[in-house]
């Protein structure tokens, strides 16, 4: 992959809350983490860049990612060390009031290898505002999780609505692929 000297990977909102226990369980949240976790290792044997996202809920009525408490921090698996930058967002497109477009700018960032949570919110939001700053973007669709929905009557459960969203962004907003391809690719 030639583009390689111009990516950083971006994990987005792999908090405690999303986790087994915490205040806003997803389905398959610890496989996303253990996942998430793989690349990360991977990027870091090779000193490319890595970002961190994590969102703080201060909106009115808001029941997790509360300032302050366990479940707004990162996940262990994929906590973050010394140089590593983590942004701090309100928003589910990372790139809205955090300061992201500027630091992937000085890092020289043209390509974002991107996973976390939701993949039905921030996942998404981040990737097609990522496309449309001009990024070639490439999601690694297992290292993101989501949970079940419904809508004027229909539910929908958490593997069909993750489906659905990584089917619409393979659509035109990034390349899809697991994280044991992406690592087949990286060596």
């Amino acid at each position: 992959m030639s583009h390689l000297k111009n990516t950083a990977l971006l994990l987005i909102d792999i908090q405690n809350d999303y986790f087994p226990g915490g205040a806003f369980e997803l389905e398959g949240a610890a496989a996303a983490g253990a996942g998430a976790a793989q690349v990360l290792h991977a990027f870091r044997e090779r000193t490319m860049p890595v970002v961190h996202i994590r969102h703080e809920a201060v909106a009115a009525g808001s029941t997790f990612f509360l300032p302050g408490t366990r479940g707004a921090e990162i996940h262990a698996s994929v906590a973050p060390v010394q140089g590593e930058p983590v942004l701090t967002k309100h928003y589910p497109n990372s790139f809205r009031e955090t300061g992201l477009a500027d630091l992937l700018r000085q890092l020289g960032v043209e390509h974002l290898v991107a996973g976390g949570m939701m993949s039905l919110m921030c996942v998404d939001a981040t990737v097609r505002a990522a496309f449309d700053l001009g990024y070639t973007c490439t999601v690694l669709h297992d290292a993101c999780a989501a949970r079940a929905l419904a809508f004027d009557g229909v539910e929908v459960e958490a593997a069909k609505v993750h489906a659905a969203f990584m089917a619409a962004l393979q659509m035109r907003y990034a390349r899809l692929c697991t994280c044991s391809q992406f690592l087949q690719e990286l060596h």
